[in-house]
This record gives C-alpha cells, structure tokens and sequence, in this order.
C-alpha cells in the first residue's frame, strides 16, 4: 500500500481544501470520479481517500454512500467540516471587465447555490456547467482570450492563477460539506492541524420485511440508552420498490457497552446492521480570501 491520499479532482476543489487541511506533505493523487477513488483504497492504490459525504443545500452525495455500503472493504475512519464559500474569478487579464462577462462555469451546484446573485447580477449571461468548480476554473486559466468567469473556491483562484472580482456570492451563508476520510481499516485518524469537534459513529440498518413498529423499535434502542442521533436517512436497498436501509449518525464514539448493546438489541429484533466507521470530526474555518478589485 502506498501512503497516497486518494481525492475527487481536479486540484482546486471543495475536496482538495478537505485533504490539505487533514494531511500535510503526503502525495495527492486526484480521481475523476467517486468510484474510481473509493476503489483505489479498496486495491491499495492509495492509502486514504477523501469525498464528499453531504451538503447542507443539497443533501446526501448518494453515490458517495452506496459505494461505501457496497464495498465492505472500507470504514469511516475521520471527517472534516468545510465552509462552502464561492466566489466569482477571472483570468488576471480581464479583471477590469469582469462585469461584462460573456458566460459562467462551474459546477451545476455550484451554480444553483448562487442563484440569487446570478439572477440580479447577470441575468441573462449564460452559464455553462463542468466536472467541478476547479475544472471550471481550470478551463477559465486557459482562455485568457475569452471573457468568461467561474464560480469556484479561493484555493482554485490560488491554484490556476485567477483573480476573485466578487466574493462569497452564495445565496446561504449556513452552507457546510461534510469531507469522509475512508481508510482500510477502521482505526479512526486524528488530525494535527484542526481542533476536534466531537465523534460520530455511523452505522447503516436495514429492517425486517412486514414488521409494524420496526422503525420505532430500532430507534428506541437508541432513545433508552441517552444515544443522541444527529442524522436519520433512509435510502433504497435497490432490491425492489418499498425496500430501504436507514443511515445513522451516533453521536458518540464507539464504546464497550451501550452501542454495541444497541446493534445487539436491533439484530435480535431481526435487522441488519453495517458500522461503517466511529471517528473524530472537525471544522475547517474557510479563510483564505483576497479580493483582485
């Protein structure tokens, strides 16, 4: 195994600012897709990956999850909170007719969570959706000769040589991803550069069929025990319509007694139950912004 860091590129992304923030001098090594980086760990490729687990916008990264759950060969082994701040950027040479521009990049995320400052500000300017907001940026550093703007994140203006004209152009200044790091084995990590926030454990339970009362009993299992639950999702088990496994965030790091008794006590009601990780989180600050005007 090499001692890689696996993460969903290009450079200048949301995902590169949670690497750089839990891992000092070690390689980086970008992967275009989730898969492909959940699969690096899993053949040793890498030693630990970096993705996106969810936006407080826009939700679960699904396919983050069913990766996760489909390949047993990887846990949870830490998490870090990173501030979704976007900001308009372009090329050094078209600074002073930013306001002008003819088209915006980035990702179709992105451009939804600036909607309002799109619409009052360029309405009726077209916007192009790429990979991601540092492909965006990417593509905006390579075509000095065009005047176009991306929405990306300070990193991607460092990395690619662009100027931020308008900062933090968000619609909701409440905007967070949650960055998993995954690991081959479950032994969680810590990080030296951010303070800790608290633990989690997360666990996935699938319900037996055609039991009344299934759900209430799963989670009674946690209420009696004061296990506090800050996350409950369902999500389809792609084994037929009606079918479902619930996500659930613990938090509380794994112990000897009351969260294993909790697993025990759902099994013997007949659930399935996968810990996908217990591990420390943290909290990026988000800074780093200069504006170029």
């Amino acid at each position: 195994m090499t001692g890689a860091i696996g993460f969903l590129g290009p450079k200048g992304t949301f995902t590169k600012i949670a690497v750089d923030s839990m891992f000092n001098g070690d390689v980086k090594k970008s992967y275009k897709t989730i898969p492909e980086c959940i699969d690096a760990v899993v053949n040793k490729e890498v030693k630990y990956a970096v993705l996106p687990l969810e936006n407080a916008i826009e939700g679960t990264v699904n396919i983050t999850l069913d990766y996760l759950i489909d390949s047993n060969d990887v846990k949870i082994v830490s998490e870090v909170i990173v501030p979704i701040r976007q900001h308009l950027m372009v090329h050094a040479d078209n600074v002073d007719q930013w306001s002008n521009v003819e088209t915006i990049y980035s990702h179709s995320h992105a451009i939804a969570q600036c909607h309002s400052y799109l619409r009052q500000n360029f309405s009726g300017v077209d916007t192009q959706s790429m990979t991601s907001t540092g492909a965006a940026a990417e593509y905006i550093s390579q075509n000095p000769d065009k005047n176009i703007a991306a929405i990306a994140n300070h990193l991607a203006a460092k990395e690619y040589g662009l100027s931020i004209v308008q900062k933090d152009i968000h619609d909701f200044d409440n905007n967070h991803t949650r960055f998993v790091v995954l690991h081959k084995q479950d032994a969680f990590l810590t990080s030296n550069k951010l303070e800790e926030k608290g633990h989690k454990t997360t666990v996935t339970v699938s319900l037996p069929s055609d039991r009344p009362g299934a759900l209430h009993q799963v989670l009674s299992a946690f209420a009696w025990r004061n296990l506090n639950l800050s996350k409950i999702e369902s999500r389809p088990m792609k084994t037929g319509l009606g079918n479902y496994y619930f996500l659930i965030d613990i938090e509380q790091k794994m112990d000897d007694v009351l969260i294993p008794n909790a697993i025990a006590e759902m099994e013997s009601l007949g659930c399935k139950v996968e810990v996908l990780g217990s591990y420390p989180y943290y909290l990026h600050s988000g800074n780093g912004v200069t504006l170029a005007v």
